[in-house]
């Protein structure tokens, strides 16, 4: 049985400070801090340890992979999976909103077969449910399109339930039908008419490749990409299947608290995936392999569709003019062009990918906590400064 964190604080900071000095690595002399001032985030020229920052910004463990020249460089791990037992590197967390990036590839796949179309009616392909005709959609259909890159006018809405009821299904909470507490999967504007994240689209999406292949998306997902490549470490299970419960991040909340996981629900495409930086890491890099045309999986037309501009976003990123692409967010362009994904899941876990596919660099790190965006900027800034990205050093003076 677990001890209460209050009981081992000084344990787990000492276990952090042991594992941060294993061995050496690109983040082995420390981190640049990043500051809150008047006109926003700062990054500041002091570095301090990792083992450091976790404890003053309450985060009990941290993974992350480096990306060089198209191969994994560097697998690091700090802190603490749980109250218990370090992070390494087969350590698995939840990808959060990430699981986005990994569903649009899958549907990529999809068209790149043949099987979907980016601009066909998606009540073409829905079998289980359909999208409910309205004066938005009458003349202007949902499509793969919009769906990819939040312009389908679903609604933004998050997911829960009424845990006396039971566990709704995907269909119920399409249909906003109890146990299921969210709105439904119904436009609100039309479709292509305005950018608006939307959890629900994705797990729209879900309902499209479940109902076209009539098998699982656990089950998808592993035939079309965790077989394929490797990725030994990620699924969409949840409870985790046997060979992986010992290895999971517990979520923590803003104060450091562990607490249960949310992933009941059999919505997994928008924020699902349980997996590794490691196994995302090797994923991105096939991904940015394949911009080059030099992979055995994706082919580049492939990539070049799920990185194509659809729409400059209504806000800027991290200080940076971002676009839409069909999965993932876009920053810069030709050689400087970057593209990424970042999640975070209640009560308390975060995820980030980002690549520079003309270049083959990047990076994926996740942390089992609340406040682990703020500690992914400082080890992004640098790995930026470190390995010459073009971006990254969002907050830079």
């Amino acid at each position: 049985m677990s001890r209460p964190l209050s009981y081992i604080g000084v344990l787990t900071f000492l276990s952090i400070l042991l594992l941060g000095c294993k061995e050496k690595n690109v983040l082995n002399k420390g981190i640049y801090e990043i500051i809150e001032s008047d006109s926003g985030k700062i990054q500041t020229q002091r570095m301090h340890p990792v083992a450091k920052r976790l404890k003053e910004l309450d985060v009990p463990g941290v993974s992350v992979a480096v990306i060089d020249d198209y191969r994994i460089h560097d697998l690091i791990t700090f802190g603490n999976r749980d109250s218990l037992n370090f992070v390494n590197s087969n350590t698995i967390f939840q990808a959060a909103s990430v699981s986005k990036y990994v569903t649009a590839i899958i549907v990529h796949q999809f068209i790149s077969q043949g099987l979907l179309d980016l601009d066909t009616d998606v009540n073409q392909y829905l079998k289980s449910w359909k999208v409910p005709k309205n004066d938005f959609t009458q003349d202007t259909p949902v499509t793969l399109r919009l769906l990819l890159s939040h312009q389908s006018g679903l609604p933004s809405t998050n997911f829960d339930f009424d845990k006396n009821q039971g566990v709704p299904t995907l269909v119920q909470i399409l249909n906003a039908d109890s146990p299921a507490i969210n709105e439904p999967a119904i436009p609100n504007a039309i479709p292509g008419s305005r950018w608006s994240y939307s959890n629900i689209g994705y797990a729209l999406i879900q309902q499209i490749l479940e109902d076209i292949t009539d098998k699982s998306f656990q089950q998808i997902a592993k035939e079309t990409l965790f077989i394929p490549l490797q990725l030994n470490s990620s699924t969409f299970q949840y409870p985790l299947p046997p060979n992986f419960e010992n290895n999971e991040a517990k979520p923590h909340d803003k104060f450091g608290k562990e607490q249960p996981s949310q992933l009941e629900l059999p919505a997994k495409a928008q924020g699902g995936l349980m997996t590794t930086p490691a196994d995302l890491a090797k994923l991105t890099t096939e991904i940015m392999k394949g911009y080059e045309n030099n992979s055995k999986t994706f082919s580049k037309k492939t990539v070049q569709r799920l990185l194509q501009n659809e729409l400059e976003l209504p806000f800027r990123f991290y200080n940076q003019k971002a676009f839409m692409g069909l999965g993932v967010l876009l920053i810069g362009e030709n050689e400087n062009l970057a593209f990424i994904h970042s999640g975070y899941n209640s009560p308390g876990s975060v995820c980030i990918v980002m690549g520079f596919p003309s270049i083959g660099k990047g990076a994926v790190i996740s942390a089992n906590s609340a406040n682990g965006e703020k500690l992914y900027l400082e080890i992004l800034a640098t790995l930026a400064n470190k390995f010459d990205w073009p971006n990254g050093q969002f907050f830079k003076h």
